[in-house]
């Protein structure tokens, strides 16, 4: 008897943590199955039962709940770190449920709206274990057309929004972005930017109140949780403070008939002046109108020749005789024709940015099923001066060497100089010409592609060094770039985290360290790229 209890507890703990090492192989074994689940179970209300919304791997249906909201196919691998347990919260009480559980269990959580994370850290991560925090089913859209506001939960899409907001009124809109299976609950708590920011700013410029359960479970608002982490929510990366479960916004007004066009100009067409005259024109246009550029290389007019495309594509807040007008005087150099615009409504002008064919019913909004899905690599800067005649072609000279990335000019001005740069954690105001997305999509499987198609984007990047923003380069937090460094959420915290954080918040970045080290001062909710404390 005397030698019989220490090998009854060595032998149990060593199966502990056989069962604990297990758990980083695979999200099946020991950590999730029971302890997870059980918790969950026993800190959910009778009232609104838990037991359905939870996905283990022994689930047939825990493959399809995960890979329905991935975006970015290069995080859909076998060889891809997956989930020990996925919480599709139908009701608030589970969200908190999960943040007490997750809390008791050491487990970190990933809070995932809509999935379009470009990097996928809403639904991937390097530690182990991990499980997600899927919002989608929290959806509701509450729109109030005679206060002119709306209610919306993070789970809900872009579409639904327009959607909701399109079947109430014909004049009235929300400035966010072109696509619509966007999650609010990510679009919104990173800036949100959309082709009407030139008329009213980004979407966290129009947020009026949010709801947010903390690191204690509790349930705030703006009034309660007060105007530091109010401030935060907006553009600092909602998942570094708490789960945001829904936001108060500002409706605006849209006339009722809108003017779309897009229209293409090849190197060969004069794409050089058409585009220098763009970069001097388009963020000082009248603020109703917003001419988004894409630049891509397409095949040349001779048999093997590669030559660059540059689109034009706007919306104009009006008609299309006062817009023929505004561009005959502002820039005629495009040659805009008549027969170029297309009148429509504001929801309709959602679906014809989304490249859907004319005439599509504005219920497509609704589907959460993206156009496009591909494996894809982004990256961003921010451009203050004007780029010469010689700088552009030297860029399309590259662009056509590397053939497959595409760059994305959204122009400034108007209303995103007014806004001071601390009214929002998104610092990037007045001095912006326009932002830079550099997008790379393919469809191979397998590192060694993505691995070639990562280092084309970078490759652009670098090349557009002489042209863009300098000490720091900035970049958008929407824009998810792990490039640009990774937080592993050690003693070394915070250095990781001012190495992106200036870049994508400026001197923004020293408020939201404070108010997260207020309040989450043991870093419970944190991500590759999350907002860290002070240091100890």
């Amino acid at each position: 008897m005397g030698t019989s209890f220490p090998n009854s507890k060595t032998l149990y703990l060593f199966s502990l943590l056989v069962l604990f090492i297990g758990s980083f192989s695979s999200p099946s074994k020991a950590f999730a199955n029971e302890s997870l689940t059980q918790c969950l179970i026993n800190h959910s209300q009778p009232s609104h039962p838990i037991t359905s919304a939870i996905y283990t791997p022994n689930k047939s249906s825990y493959s399809n709940v995960l890979q329905s909201y991935i975006r970015n196919q290069r995080f859909n691998t076998s060889d891809t770190p997956k989930p020990a347990l996925i919480l599709t919260a139908l009701h608030e009480s589970h969200v908190q449920a999960a943040i007490v559980c997750t809390r008791k269990l050491s487990v970190q959580m990933k809070i995932r709206s809509g999935g379009h994370d470009y990097e996928g850290i809403s639904y991937v991560s390097s530690s182990s274990p991990f499980f997600i925090l899927d919002m989608f089913n929290l959806r509701s859209v509450d729109v109030d057309i005679e206060a002119e506001t709306a209610w919306v939960q993070a789970g809900a899409t872009l579409g639904e929004v327009y959607y909701g907001i399109g079947a109430k009124s014909k004049v009235h809109g929300f400035p966010a972005g072109v696509c619509p299976t966007l999650g609010v609950g990510g679009h919104f708590s990173g800036g949100g930017y959309g082709n009407m920011m030139r008329k009213y700013g980004l979407s966290v410029d129009n947020i009026v109140d949010a709801r947010i359960i903390n690191i204690n479970g509790e349930i705030l608002d703006r009034e309660s949780m007060g105007e530091d982490l109010f401030w935060a929510i907006r553009g600092g990366g909602g998942a570094s403070f708490g789960v945001v479960l829904a936001y108060k916004i500002n409706l605006v007004r849209v006339p009722e008939t809108v003017t779309v066009f897009s229209v293409p100009r090849t190197w060969e067409q004069n794409a050089t002046e058409v585009v220098y005259k763009w970069e001097q024109v388009a963020p000082k246009l009248h603020e109703d109108l917003f001419i988004r550029l894409t630049m891509d290389v397409v095949n040349g007019t001779k048999a093997g020749e590669k030559t660059i495309r540059a689109t034009f594509i706007a919306l104009f807040l009006g008609d299309a005789q006062r817009l023929l007008s505004l561009m005959s005087n502002s820039f005629p150099e495009l040659g805009l024709r008549s027969s170029d615009c297309i009148e429509m409504s504001w929801v309709e002008s959602i679906l014809f940015w989304t490249n859907f064919p004319i005439g599509t019913p504005a219920n497509a909004l609704l589907s959460r099923t993206p156009q496009v899905l591909t494996h894809l690599k982004r990256k961003s800067d921010y451009v203050k001066q004007i780029i010469p005649k010689d700088g552009l072609e030297l860029i399309w000279r590259r662009m056509i060497e590397l053939e497959r990335p595409m760059l994305t000019f959204n122009p400034y001005g108007g209303k995103m100089g007014e806004i001071p740069a601390t009214n929002t954690p998104f610092p990037h105001r007045a001095g912006n010409l326009w932002k830079i997305q550099y997008a790379t999509n393919w469809d191979e499987d397998g590192d060694e592609a993505a691995r070639h198609y990562i280092k084309l984007t970078r490759k652009l990047h670098r090349y557009m060094t002489p042209f863009v923003s300098k000490n720091p380069r900035e970049a958008f937090l929407n824009y998810r770039d792990l490039d640009l460094g990774i937080n592993h959420n050690g003693d070394e915290s915070y250095e990781e985290g001012r190495v992106y954080g200036v870049k994508y918040f400026k001197g923004n970045f020293n408020r939201l360290v404070e108010i997260k080290t207020k309040v989450d001062p043991g870093n419970f909710f944190r991500n590759e790229q999350s907002i860290p404390v002070l240091p100890q």
